[in-house]
């Protein structure tokens, strides 16, 4: 048996068999077994092959979904649910804001609530990248199709996109602070994700309601686990295909 998922990803990330050897640093030998011999790699071997194709390793090794081990890893990176975003605490924002030194992400359509509730967050992000933290935020674009059609569905039409255009006007004196990267997205929101280094609070979407009103869990990165690696490569995609915003725009 062939592991043709494994196939596919490699060739549709443009990689060779040589090539992805070459970035996992093994054997094309081994490379080759693990397609068509169908072996499994070893854990850390799973976890770069899946980083540099950019899918998750359940999908290119589904046995591993029954591994006790992964198992154990994602219920350890589970940390809590809140019932609804406003019942996350404001100094839990504050602390992984301001904890961050690596990488904070941000994924939402306009996510107003975070400007207005976390007192001079654009200056803190922009003094977080002078001292070299790498920022993103990827908001709605407001005239796409999609934040048109979450703003019907929670019953605040144009409104929707009234919020998006009033988040990315606060956030414009940011642009220009290198570190900082804003992209605007016309995908379907089924997430809002935020990240902010092994942090990640993710705020689920259910039709006909409000982010505000829905769930939000939070998960920290676990070696092994699956649920932060998940999210954040739905973030990644989303980025990817994305919009950058000028200082001019």
């Amino acid at each position: 048996m062939t592991n043709e998922r494994l196939r596919s990803q490699v060739a549709s990330a443009g990689l060779t068999i040589p090539g992805l050897a070459e970035q996992l640093e093994v054997d094309p030998k081994t490379v080759e077994r693990w397609i068509t011999k169908d072996r499994l790699p070893h854990r850390s071997h799973r976890w770069r092959a899946s980083e540099v194709l950019q899918v998750d390793e359940g999908y290119l090794w589904p046995e591993v979904l029954d591994d006790p081990r992964t198992k154990s890893a994602s219920q350890a990176e589970f940390v809590r649910l809140y019932p609804h975003r406003g019942s996350v605490p404001a100094d839990v924002w504050t602390q992984l804001i301001d904890d961050a030194l690596d990488s904070v992400d941000v994924l939402v359509y306009s996510g107003l609530f975070l400007i207005d509730g976390q007192a001079d967050l654009v200056p803190r992000l922009i003094a977080k990248a002078e001292r070299g933290t790498r920022i993103r935020l990827a908001f709605g674009d407001p005239d796409s199709p999609a934040v048109a059609q979450r703003g019907d569905e929670e019953g605040i039409g144009q409104n929707m996109s009234a919020r998006v255009r009033l988040s990315l006007d606060a956030i414009r004196p940011a642009l220009a602070t290198p570190g900082i990267e804003v992209r605007t997205h016309g995908t379907v929101l089924y997430n809002s994700i935020y990240r902010f280094d092994e942090h990640l609070l993710v705020n689920v979407h259910a039709f006909g309601s409000s982010a505000a009103q829905n769930p939000v869990m939070h998960l920290r990165r676990v070696p092994g686990g699956r649920l932060f690696d998940h999210f954040l490569q739905a973030f990644d995609r989303v980025w990817e295909i994305g919009t950058p915003v000028g200082s001019s725009s």
